[in-house]
C-alpha cells in the first residue's frame, strides 16, 4: 500500500516513543510506519456486509503510515488523559498526522495546554494538592441535597511552575461528591483510568518540541479566555495571539506546518492582516448552527471567504443529514461551503463514545449526530458516516479522540 496524498497535503514522518507512558522526548530513530491496535478492526467487524466494509476488510494487513487527515483531538483521550505528553505520544503512535494543543495561558501570562482555561478541576489533581485548591476561583464545594458539587479551578489562577506540578488525569468529575477524593472520580464507562498516574502537563512550547519529535503538524486551537481580558489590565487578546505565533517562530516551525484554530472568527480577521503566512490555512471553528436563527446561505458562506478565511469546521452534525430514503448524504451546509471554496474539517470523531443501539433525543452521541440520529445504530455506523464526510463531501482532516479510526480510513480509502 503507498502512502496517501490527501489533498495534496503530503505524509508528516512519524518518530517512535518508547513508551507512551514516561517519555517526554523521545531519542529512538524513525519509524515511519503506525500502530494502530483493534479498533479499526472492531469497528470494520461490526458493520453491515456491502462494499465499504469488504475495501475496508482488504487493507487489514497494512502496513499504515502516518496521514494528516487524521488529527488527535487534545491527543488520544479516549485512553489517555488529554493534552498531555503521554497522550500526544499515543496519538502520534496512531498515525496522526496533526496533534491540538489548545492554548490558554497562566497567572504569570505564561502558554499552556489546555482544553479550558477554567477545567482544572476535572482534569487535574488540582484539588488534592491543598496550597493550589485554596487559589482556585471557585473552592471545591461538597454536594448537598438540592445542590451537585462544584469547583472552578483555572490556569489564571496559578502560576506557569505551579502548573507544571500537576498530574494529568481523565476529564471527569463524580456531581454527587461529598468529598475531593469523590469529585476527582466519575470517568464515563467508554474511557479508561489504566492510564492516568501523574500523566505529565505540557507548556505550548514543550507540545511544539514534543511534536517536533514526533514528526507531526500543529493545530494549536486559540482558547476564549475565561478571564475578563485585557487581562491584569494589559495583556489583551491581541498579544495572546501574538506570543502563540512567537512560540512557533522561535521553534523554527514553517507556517505551512501550523493549522491555528479559533471559535472566535475576529482571531481568524486579525490572523488575515496581522500574520498572513499563518492565515491561509487558519480553521474558523464554525458553531453557527448553535444560534437558533442560523441558516447556511450562499451569501454568508460568500462573504467569510471574500474576507480571506479558507478551512471552515463545523461539528459533524451540521455537515450531514438524511434524504427521504433515510440514507446519511451531505447536508445544505456541507454543500454551500465546498461550493464557496472551502476545505472543510470535521469535529469530533469518537468523542461521544460508543454510538447507541438508539440514539435518542439528549444521548451521549446526539450533539455529533443529532441531523442523522434516526441512521444511527450502533458503531457499525462509524465508517459509513465518515466515507460520507471524505467521499461525498470531501473534507480534508477529521479531529478524533482516538486518531487509529481516521488513520486506518485514510490509508485504505484516500491512499489510491
Amino acid at each position: 500500500m503507498k502512502q496517501p496524498q490527501i489533498n495534496c497535503r503530503h505524509l508528516i514522518p512519524f518518530l517512535w516513543l518508547l513508551s507512551a507512558c514516561s517519555t517526554v522526548i523521545p531519542d529512538s530513530p524513525p519509524d515511519k510506519t503506525s500502530q494502530l491496535g483493534p479498533r479499526p478492526f472492531y469497528l470494520i467487524d461490526e458493520m453491515e456486509p456491502g462494499a465499504l466494509k469488504r475495501k475496508l476488510e482488504s487493507c487489514a494487513a497494512g502496513p499504515f503510515y502516518p496521514s494528516t487527515f487524521s488529527i488527535a483531538h487534545r491527543g488520544a483521550p479516549l485512553q489517555f488523559p488529554e493534552h498531555t505528553a503521554q497522550s500526544y505520544s499515543a496519538a502520534a503512535r496512531m498515525g496522526a498526522g496533526i496533534i491540538e494543543c489548545d492554548v490558554t495561558f497562566t497567572k504569570d501570562k505564561q502558554l499552556v495546554c489546555r482544553h479550558d482555561q477554567c477545567d482544572l478541576h476535572t482534569t487535574t489533581d488540582i484539588l488534592l494538592r491543598p496550597e493550589l485548591a485554596t487559589q482556585c476561583y471557585q473552592p471545591f464545594n461538597a454536594a448537598s441535597a438540592k445542590e451537585d458539587a462544584s469547583a472552578v479551578c483555572c490556569t489564571s489562577d496559578i502560576t506557569l511552575n505551579e502548573f507544571k506540578s500537576l498530574c494529568g488525569k481523565m476529564d471527569a468529575f463524580n456531581p454527587r461528591a461529598t468529598t475531593v477524593q469523590e469529585y476527582q472520580t466519575g470517568t464515563p464507562e467508554f474511557r479508561t483510568d489504566l492510564y492516568t498516574t501523574c500523566a505529565t502537563l505540557l507548556t505550548h512550547r514543550e507540545s511544539i518540541a514534543l511534536l517536533q519529535q514526533l514528526g507531526t503538524g500543529f493545530t494549536p486551537e486559540l482558547k476564549t479566555p475565561r478571564v475578563t481580558m485585557p487581562f491584569h489590565g494589559n495583556y489583551t487578546q491581541q498579544d495572546f495571539i501574538a506570543q502563540t505565533i512567537q512560540e512557533y517562530r522561535a521553534a523554527d516551525i514553517a507556517a505551512d506546518q501550523v493549522w491555528i484554530q479559533s471559535f472566535d472568527a475576529n482571531d481568524i480577521r486579525h490572523l488575515i492582516a496581522t500574520y498572513p503566512g499563518f492565515a491561509g490555512q487558519a480553521v474558523y471553528l464554525d458553531a453557527r448552527s448553535e444560534q437558533p436563527d442560523f441558516v447556511a446561505t450562499k451569501e454568508n458562506f460568500e462573504k467569510l471567504y471574500a474576507e480571506g478565511f479558507r478551512v471552515i469546521a463545523p461539528p459533524i452534525a451540521v455537515l450531514l443529514d438524511l434524504d427521504g430514503e433515510g440514507k446519511i448524504v451531505p447536508s445544505q451546509y456541507a454543500r454551500l461551503a465546498r461550493h464557496a471554496g472551502f476545505d472543510i474539517i470535521a469535529w469530533s470523531l469518537e468523542r461521544s463514545g460508543r454510538l447507541k443501539e438508539d440514539m435518542k433525543e439528549g444521548s451521549a452521541g446526539d450533539y455529533y449526530y443529532a441531523s442523522v440520529r434516526e441512521a444511527i445504530s450502533g458503531d457499525k455506523n462509524l465508517y459509513p458516516v465518515l466515507d460520507v464526510l471524505a467521499k461525498q463531501i470531501g473534507i480534508i482532516g477529521i479531529f478524533s479522540d482516538w486518531p487509529a479510526t481516521a488513520t486506518y480510513y485514510a490509508n485504505c480509502m484516500l491512499g489510491d
